[in-house]
């Protein structure tokens, strides 16, 4: 018997088949563990509640954060496109690389047909990055999922908070954020 071999790839890999057009935005993908993964299709609840929740950060965090809307963000062996991504503000606005782990203050993915996989693969995969604070807002359910605490085998705190609770983000201990100006009417 005789087993398959998987070639996993960098990030510089994954730049080259970009910059070689390989790899188009068509293409819809991301680079996760080293493995590229086609990437979903938007609902529009999915879409309306990126927009929304973009838009309301961007109202709240201003002149502290910059907020990146389904921009790649780059990790040890990962490049994925978070539905918002809440980075250091770069003087350059990130035109000459994307945003590294050191820059990244928390990300959120917005889920409607994702769950398990946001909750777990994507979970996973930021806290082993040292990801200091992940957000999953559950469309469906019209609630957050709060992760918190990473570790190399997962996040050590989960919590779970309804759309008509207030958050107060790990690196802005005094913004108080409203998930219910997040979730859709």
């Amino acid at each position: 018997m005789t087993t398959s071999k998987i070639h996993l790839w960098t990030v510089a890999e994954y730049h080259q088949m970009i910059d070689c057009g390989i790899l188009t935005p068509e293409s819809r993908v991301e680079l996760l563990e080293g493995r590229i993964i086609k990437m979903n299709p938007q609902r529009a609840p999915h879409a309306a509640t990126t927009q929304r929740t973009s838009d309301y950060l961007k109202s709240q965090l201003s002149q502290q954060a910059h907020i990146r809307m389904q921009l790649p963000v780059t990790l040890s062996n990962s490049e994925p496109e978070p539905d918002i991504a809440v980075v250091h503000i770069d003087s350059k606005a990130y035109g000459d690389r994307h945003p590294s782990l050191q820059e990244i203050f928390f990300l959120i993915e917005i889920s409607d047909t994702t769950l398990r996989i946001d909750r777990q693969e994507k979970a996973l995969i930021y806290a082993g990055a040292n990801i200091p604070e992940y957000w999953v807002l559950d469309v469906v359910q019209r609630q957050a999922y709060i992760y918190r605490h990473p570790t190399p085998g997962g996040y050590q705190s989960e919590t779970i908070l309804s759309d008509n609770e207030i958050i107060n983000p790990l690196n802005f201990p005094s913004v108080s954020l409203s998930l219910a100006e997040m979730f859709l009417p």
